[in-house]
């Protein structure tokens, strides 16, 4: 669901990238080529720079703090939907 305010530009570069990459990461995974999944998410390595870089998730605004929340929750999703890292040990 698109944000009820407008996004700023690497927000909302972030969210196309992940519109993008996320259909094709959980495909990947269906079809066990996880090699093309981690390809599939490492497009997101650019916009979630930016974003960190220019964004202020915990905004004052709370509609604004919550759908950034939002966003970075579905991204650990993604991810999480591709390679489990909490099973990493040592």
């Amino acid at each position: 669901m698109p944000p009820s305010y407008t996004p700023e530009p690497a927000e909302a570069a972030l969210l196309a990238a992940l519109d993008a990459a996320e259909p094709r990461a959980a495909q990947a995974v269906a079809d066990e080529r996880f090699e093309d999944a981690m390809t599939a998410l490492a497009t997101l390595r650019a916009p979630i720079d930016a974003f960190f870089d220019s964004v202020m998730v915990n905004d004052a605004d709370p509609a604004k703090r919550a759908a950034r929340l939002a966003l970075l929750d579905r991204l650990r999703a993604a991810v999480h939907g591709v390679a489990d890292f909490s099973k990493i040990t040592g």
